[in-house]
């Protein structure tokens, strides 16, 4: 019997996808309840039915605030949910950044804050250190979407001009106990990039985010520069005290994604592989690659005889000129198409 192709890739992708839904990872994940307040906060594109799932789950009350992007709202009734543009920030999002900060000040040793993290976090939390505005934020992420910078770079710099991101909510929820519940989409999955950290200790510095403005010709408002200089928008280092009661644990990894996909391929007799969790680079070279890496299987059977299925993810980058629209999986998919 031959193999239906185009039903194995169906079901290989939502495998993937059913393996990083909120419903499925986060309810294993949950602290136990304390014996004070719990507040959920949180922010991504996921962060709503995340926070459906705490509600179903929790044994006790609780209250709270998550954001997530337009389209992807989940109804709660005991946590609010805002929706808010992505990628780039908006006035409801700010809004919202400064509704998630107040709700967890003023707590203390026997309260919880749950913080929901995933993709799109970022430009979800978009709190402009004192004396940026979110006209600055919203200039600084177009520009920084179309340079070509890798989400490392772009982090480290969204970290470095923020109020609540490079682990200021950590500290804002200080004495109270924190755990962290994220989604990973972020290559190699270091917590400092997913949602720009805003719960975790960052290891880089106001330096390293003016080397990545200075590499790629970003400008930045003059006060921004000189901060930056100064070192006075430093973010929360390691070995803060006021991070000592903070956890985070990472319930869903693109590479248990790339296993679920695979399992499916198996169950089918086809062989899978999987290549890497973290591809980066420019989307229309990846894409190119990728198709070579397609014609080397049909014609010289390596890494694998056919059939077989390669499974890939990762974050590319777009270099935009002129008035280039769509993003990086249309680019690598036209690349890859071109290249075949």
């Amino acid at each position: 019997m031959g193999i239906d192709a185009g039903h194995l890739l169906r079901e290989a992708l939502d495998a993937a996808v059913d393996a990083a839904r909120p419903e499925r990872c986060v309810p294993p994940a949950l602290p136990r309840r304390p014996a004070g307040r719990t507040v959920v906060v949180g922010a991504g594109k996921a962060a709503a039915a995340m926070a459906r799932a705490v509600e179903t789950h929790w044994d006790g009350e609780l209250c709270g605030t998550v954001i997530t992007a337009q389209g992807h709202g989940v109804a709660c009734e005991r946590i609010e949910v805002i929706e808010s543009a992505h990628p780039v920030p908006a006035e409801t999002g700010l809004r919202a950044a400064g509704r998630v900060l107040t709700r967890v000040q003023g707590l203390g040793t026997d309260d919880l804050v749950l913080c929901l993290l995933s993709g799109g976090g970022s430009a979800l939390l978009p709190l402009p250190a004192p004396g940026l505005s979110l006209g600055d934020k919203q200039a600084l992420t177009r520009s920084m979407l179309r340079c070509g910078a890798t989400i490392g770079e772009i982090n480290t710099v969204r970290r470095h001009l923020s109020s609540i991101k490079g682990g200021r909510l950590g500290v804002a929820c200080h004495p109270a106990r924190l755990v962290t519940l994220a989604i990973s989409d972020v290559p190699g999955d270091d917590p400092v990039d997913i949602a720009s950290g805003p719960t975790v200790a960052d290891p880089t510095t106001c330096a390293n985010a003016l080397a990545v403005l200075d590499r790629y010709r970003i400008a930045v408002p003059a006060a921004a520069r000189a901060a930056l200089l100064g070192g006075e928008w430093e973010s929360v280092k390691p070995g803060d005290p006021r991070l000592t009661r903070a956890e985070l644990r990472i319930v869903a990894r693109p590479q248990a994604s790339l296993e679920a996909a695979a399992r499916v391929a198996l169950e089918q007799g086809v062989r899978p592989v999987v290549l890497s969790d973290r591809l980066e680079g420019e989307a229309r070279q990846v894409g190119s690659e990728m198709a070579a890496l397609a014609h080397r299987v049909i014609a010289q059977g390596e890494p694998c005889r056919p059939p077989c299925l390669l499974l890939s993810g990762g974050e590319t980058t777009v270099t935009v000129s002129g008035r280039g629209c769509g993003g990086r999986n249309v680019e690598f998919l036209l690349a890859f198409g071109i290249a075949l």
